[in-house]
């Protein structure tokens, strides 16, 4: 995605969505939170510990590409996409702002792995070569470090995001699905299909860009 205009906004429009091949393995996750202590002599028990604030989270994952099905040049295409998450936009270039994209991995309906964040490490490892030196199998180590905050008590988990985003509709896309991501309940898509015109929820054709807003929005607009 592009990155935010400005401090604390939303990312922007979507550049790039690369589909992996295969499920990742193992996923690892982390979170750190930090405490300060004020050593006193005189004490006789360590300090008690102040909370300074809440680390953003970290996931780590290997993703596997294998082109070796048609000798084709996916697994460099592949790898080109992602290395470009680690390097500014044309758009933020052009606006004087150089910022690398935001990304986000979406596996089925997880949540606590699914975040906007920055690619903060890649690694790859070529594994298998065609007879003319091409990639067709490799393995690319991605870490992604949290980015977003979400406004109090709007966190994925308890309720809505405040401010409209859009999403653009792939293949296997549902509303239902498209509410659990974003608000943590299926059956909040009739807000998603409000906000479209969307007359029938099972038809949703790929690249469509839909407006997700929050999970009230429509609710407050028809109060007089």
């Amino acid at each position: 995605m592009e990155p935010p205009a400005s401090v604390g906004a939303r990312p922007g429009g979507r550049i790039a969505q690369v589909t992996l091949q295969f499920n990742p393995a193992r996923l690892s996750l982390t979170k750190s939170t930090e405490w300060r202590r004020t050593p006193s002599r005189m004490a006789e028990q360590s300090a008690l510990p102040e909370f300074v604030g809440s680390g953003p989270r970290s996931l780590s994952l290997e993703v596997f590409l294998d082109g070796t099905a048609n000798h084709d040049d996916s697994v460099e295409k592949a790898v080109e996409q992602l290395m470009l998450a680690c390097v500014p936009t044309p758009s933020s270039l052009a606006a004087k702002r150089p910022a690398s994209p935001w990304v986000r991995f979406d596996w089925g309906t997880a949540k606590t792995t699914s975040f906007d964040g920055v690619l903060s490490n890649f690694a790859v490892s070529y594994t298998l070569f065609d007879v003319d030196g091409k990639p067709l199998r490799a393995t690319c180590s991605l870490s992604i470090e949290e980015a977003g905050a979400e406004p109090a008590g709007q966190n994925p988990t308890s309720g809505s995001r405040e401010a409209r985003r859009t999403h653009r509709v792939v293949a296997g896309d549902s509303l239902a699905l498209l509410a659990w991501r974003e608000y943590g309940d299926a059956t909040s898509w009739r807000t998603i299909a409000e906000a479209n015109d969307i007359d029938d929820p099972m038809v949703l054709a790929p690249g469509t860009e839909l407006i997700v807003p929050a999970v009230g929005e429509s609710a407050r607009g028809e109060v007089g």
